[in-house]
């Protein structure tokens, strides 16, 4: 029974466990699995709590892993044994004093792949991560914990808030800054928030993901992570940022301003793209780093998390033959909309009367673009300035996202329009690049 224990064994169903006794096979052993005319072999790995009770798992020859149901009609049988590891003892801390904290949310870079299906699920903790990762310990002291595990569609502002609190008091406790694992799909309404909500902070705060789980050999996770410790320790920059792969292959990663990134491909693990702005850094994987634009330095002030959002707050993208009526019911009960417009900032011009409707009545309606490069200008066609006498305030060179995050943490910091207005056009966090720094 111990040894059924040790080897992996008790999560699978009866017939396989004792398959694998009689084959004294153990995990790393090579194994052979033939379904019928189908034959494969590989390494027999360790078998997930998310698998069904009749899959093993193989690594091929490939590095990929691959889960293989199990039937009496299988034939599995043991090609060689595995070379007996040594028992390595655990790294030792780095000795240096830093210490930076993980705070693990979930996503793809916590998660394996469910082989009953192909699905991934968020399993790793924070504490694993960070295991997985040994190299990390080479560059600094590691206090990692799970604020929660969950995908990043998930996240709300609750969310945002949490991580936001919990970041400031490990860099007030004396943290040299904190790697925020996350979900890659929304990770930069997350920055964004992060960087309204953190303020003037005194060391950065690093958003980190991936775009393969894991378990996979294509996974991004055990490079990015180690490259944001290493920007942590080794840099003077104190900003939220994000940092994720600059290229499809294992070369560096690109450090992004938490609100000028977005997401901008499905699965390529150099997805994440600065817009409007240049990257703020490079960092190599074998250790160098390179600046490409100005950042915010470390201090040793304290940080205070100003942590209240209005959640009446709606982003709506704007399509051609949209009618008012659509927009009609948002624009009037929301405390704020962010309007993704055409080109320079545009809807109908049918649309223009019930904005103003709705910002008379109190909505704050912010003005973006679809076109996502380059700057909103409201004052070049007729459609354009009917919304700025209708009250509509332009969103700059905002991204959407960040113009939505924005308003909710504006609004609750007042309620006056024209203060509104002003802090909405306002450059407080690396938002709105100078006009100098894009091309228009």
């Amino acid at each position: 029974m111990r040894d059924m224990r040790r080897n992996g064994l008790m999560s699978y169903s009866p017939f396989i466990s004792e398959l694998i006794k009689k084959l004294d096979a153990k995990e790393g052993d090579t194994l052979s699995v033939r379904n019928g005319e189908r034959e494969y072999v590989g390494t027999l790995m360790p078998h997930h709590e998310f698998s069904l009770e009749d899959i093993i798992i193989l690594k091929l020859s490939n590095g990929y892993n691959i889960g293989i149901r199990i039937s009496e009609s299988s034939s599995v049988t043991l090609v060689s044994k595995g070379a007996a590891k040594e028992k390595k003892p655990r790294p030792e801390q780095h000795s240096s004093g830093k210490t930076v904290s993980v705070l693990g949310t979930g996503g793809t870079i916590a998660s394996y792949v469910d082989y009953r299906t192909g699905a991934v699920h968020p399993a790793l903790s924070a504490g694993d991560l960070v295991a997985a990762v040994p190299e990390i310990k080479d560059i600094c002291d590691v206090k990692a914990e799970v604020l929660f595990s969950i995908f990043s569609e998930n996240m709300n502002v609750e969310n945002w808030q949490t991580i936001a609190e919990e970041a400031a008091d490990r860099i007030n406790a004396g943290a040299e800054g904190c790697i925020i694992p996350h979900g890659t799909d929304t990770m930069g309404y997350t920055s964004a928030a992060l960087a309204f909500m953190l303020g003037d902070l005194p060391k950065p705060v690093v958003l980190v993901g991936a775009q393969r789980s894991s378990d996979r050999p294509s996974s991004d996770a055990y490079t990015n992570l180690v490259s944001a410790a290493r920007f942590i320790v080794n840099t003077d920059a104190s900003e939220v940022f994000v940092l994720m792969h600059a290229s499809s292959s294992d070369s560096s990663a690109a450090v992004h301003r938490g609100t000028k990134v977005r997401k901008m491909h499905t699965s390529r693990r150099d997805a994440f793209k600065s817009v409007n702005s240049p990257v703020v850094a490079t960092v190599d994987f074998e250790g160098g780093i390179d600046f490409h634009a100005d950042y915010r330095k470390k201090s040793r002030s304290k940080v205070c998390a100003q942590t209240e959002m209005e959640t009446n707050v709606a982003l709506l993208q704007y399509f051609p033959g949209m009618s008012p009526s659509v927009f009609s019911r948002i624009l009037h009960e929301s405390s704020g909309v962010v309007i993704s417009g055409t080109g320079l900032g545009h809807v109908s011009s049918d649309m223009a009367e019930e904005i103003k409707s709705a910002v008379q009545g109190g909505t704050s309606v912010v003005m973006t673009s679809q076109c996502l490069y380059g700057r909103t200008n409201l004052n070049v066609y007729n459609t354009g300035r009917d919304l700025i006498s209708a009250g509509v305030i332009p969103g700059e060179d905002m991204l959407p996202e960040t113009a939505y995050v924005k308003l909710m943490w504006v609004l609750a910091q007042t309620s006056d329009a024209d203060k509104i207005s002003e802090m909405m056009r306002t450059n407080l966090r690396g938002e709105i690049s100078d006009r100098r720094d894009i091309s228009e």
